[in-house]
């Protein structure tokens, strides 16, 4: 003795449904952004720990190789080896300098949630499709 849904009824049907649908969607995307994020922390961090590994060999290197040209040019030109050594180091930090701030230009994070939000905007404003 089920009596048929009213007008009323069937678009509170359909609102509830389309509810869902639009929380099913956000909770996705915000599962991506999540998963995003811990993925470019892990990054990060292993990134971080290689640098500073590379920063301590390399200027311990660095320095050494300095002592070696200033000692092997001590006794014949020493300002002319301790001044190359200088600029050597100066221009090294200053390649390193440039280098940097291009890496930290780039934008990395959240990349593909960005990508998914802006194929779904664009789903959206299409008129007529995919109904």
């Amino acid at each position: 003795m089920d009596r048929p849904a009213g007008p009323m009824e069937r678009v509170f049907g359909a609102s509830k449904r389309l509810l869902e649908h639009l929380l099913e969607g956000g909770e996705m995307r915000l599962r991506l952004a999540v998963l995003e994020l811990e993925e470019e922390r892990a990054r990060l961090f292993d990134l971080l720990l290689l640098a500073g590994l590379s920063l301590a060999l390399g200027a311990l290197g660095l320095a050494f190789v300095g002592v070696f040209v200033v000692a092997a040019f001590w006794e014949t030109h020493r300002l002319t080896a301790v001044a190359t050594v200088a600029a050597v180091f100066l221009l090294g930090a200053a390649f390193a300098a440039w280098r940097l701030r291009c890496l930290a230009r780039q934008r990395s994070l959240l990349r593909a949630t960005l990508a998914q939000l802006a194929t779904d905007r664009q789903l959206l404003a299409e008129p007529g499709e995919g109904a």
